[in-house]
């Protein structure tokens, strides 16, 4: 009797300790699941919002894990069985079959869905060993070489290359920067999968950079995945701040007629000179007559002006901290009569890449204000960041710009001559845009500012025979020293209201 109970305790002993030992199997090693995640699933898909497939984290409460074993090892053969899960999944990512992945133990699912449960190891602002110095050498070397067809998150021309040294290792990655035909080559399955997903387009070889400007290139790679802690207000955070607009002096004028007003109002009530009385209505009406033609001549004047912009683009950013040069926006000033507004499609040339702000802020939410104003444009044009691609059939939104500069339509005025003939900069007229946050009209834009400038802006004779010989002529019967645009006729009214 004692002999058989004995017996069923071992039993159920057994059964329990193999029991847990397939439950520990089943939870696997996060750890070593995200080296996994990274090396075979990163390229498509992410935990927390979808990417080319759908998110995954938590993707075990949502789905058996029995099937979740079947889809990673062999997808289009749980498709051809007729699955509805499968098949719907199928559907949705418009029929694109995931890479399936036989040389995956079960071990191995099992840890990349455990890294998938709870995501435990690396977090976004996971202490990471990188060496400052080393890293800040490595941002230079990725702006220079890799920038052009590589972002840290999310594809460009080629993929994302942020924490790329946990997909793959070191020596991997020396070899394929280095020369990575001569990868291919070798017949390495990941440097063939790679040239074949984006389309046999080889990446630019870099024989030229040494083993330790690789390891820099990597070390911001992981670097610069590592989010900064907020600035606050009071740390030195550099924050744009607009030009100072031209300040108004009209309450001078306005003072002054005041109190000529009290003066005079004082002499008729309490003075008995006849002669100061006549004396001062008449300086009142002279000066009141002043004010008014002063006032008159401001009518349509609108120096300072700033209309709210449907979108917060700021020229301080743009032309000032990354010296874009007014005329790649604003193209047709050099060849055209309008200096034109730039279409979106300009914008996406740069914003394709540049899907947030980087510059320095105050807060977590002035950064969402500037992220928020570049996906403005994505939703005008009808640009997917996450799939890097235009929306098919997508009706684009023309951006509604507010216009600052506007002259009377009787007057004429060209850019192109002034910018291309004069070489005038830009500033002359609008003022220094490249510290403006938001543009504002800088100049009166009168007829009196036009002919100052035309008399003060002298012609440069270097190298045209035409305006020399205008000038000796000029010299010999003015006495001119140096030829302005006004003695070219800058001064003629048929120049502007023909």
């Amino acid at each position: 009797m004692q002999s058989s109970t004995l017996k069923r305790l071992l039993t159920g002993l057994s059964f329990l300790f193999i029991f847990s030992l397939s439950l520990n199997a089943q939870q696997g090693n996060a750890e070593n699941g995200k080296k996994l995640f990274n090396t075979h699933c990163a390229a498509c898909h992410k935990l927390d919002k979808r990417f080319v497939g759908p998110p995954l984290k938590g993707i075990t409460k949502t789905k058996e894990r029995e099937w979740l074993h079947l889809w990673i090892k062999d997808n289009a053969s749980l498709i051809k069985s007729g699955d509805k899960e499968a098949n719907a999944i199928f559907e949705e990512y418009n029929k694109i079959p995931m890479t399936p992945f036989p040389q995956l133990s079960e071990t191995d699912i099992d840890d990349i869905l455990a890294y998938t449960d709870d995501n435990p190891v690396g977090g976004a602002n996971a202490a990471v060993q990188v060496d400052p110095a080393l890293a800040a050498k490595g941002k230079g070397l990725f702006q220079t070489h890799c920038a052009a067809c590589h972002k840290l998150e999310g594809k460009l021309v080629g993929p994302g290359l942020g924490n790329v040294s946990d997909k793959r290792s070191k020596e991997w990655l020396h070899a394929w920067i280095k020369d990575n035909a001569a990868l291919r080559s070798t017949g390495d399955k990941d440097a063939i999968a790679i040239f074949e997903e984006y389309n046999k387009i080889p990446m630019t070889a870099f024989p030229q950079l040494s083993e330790e400007d690789i390891d820099a290139i990597l070390a911001y790679t992981t670097a610069g995945m590592i989010k900064p802690a907020e600035t606050t207000s009071t740390e030195a955070a550099e924050i744009p701040v607009a030009t100072t607009k031209p300040l108004s002096t009209a309450w001078i004028s306005y003072t002054l007629v005041l109190v000529l007003f009290i003066i005079l109002l004082w002499l008729l009530l309490y003075s008995k000179n006849g002669f100061l009385k006549i004396s001062a209505v008449i300086l009142v009406l002279l000066v009141s007559a002043y004010v008014l033609f002063d006032n008159l001549m401001g009518v349509g004047l609108d120096q300072g002006y700033q209309p709210i912009q449907p979108i917060a683009f700021s020229h301080k950013i743009h032309a000032g901290d990354n010296k874009i040069d007014c005329e790649y926006c604003h193209s047709s000033a050099k060849n055209s009569k309008t200096s034109g507004i730039p279409s979106v499609n300009v914008c996406m040339n740069c914003h394709k890449s540049i899907s947030e702000y980087t510059g320095k802020v105050a807060s977590a939410e002035e950064k969402a204000f500037y992220d928020n104003e570049i996906h403005k444009i994505y939703d005008a044009i009808g640009w997917d960041p996450e799939k890097a691609a235009y929306i098919e059939n997508y009706q684009v939104k023309p951006i509604k710009w507010n216009r600052i500069h506007n002259l009377p339509d009787f007057v004429y005025y060209n850019h192109s001559q002034h910018v291309t003939v004069a070489g005038q900069k830009c500033q002359t007229c609008h003022g220094p845009v490249e510290e403006m946050d938001e543009v504002y009209q800088y100049s009166p834009l009168t007829m009196r500012w036009c002919i100052d400038c035309h008399k003060e802006t002298e012609v440069d004779l270097k190298g045209n025979d035409y305006y020399a010989k205008i000038h000796e002529q000029l010299a010999k019967e003015r006495g001119l020293e140096k030829v302005t645009i006004a003695d070219l006729g800058g001064k003629e009214c048929g120049k502007c209201h023909y």
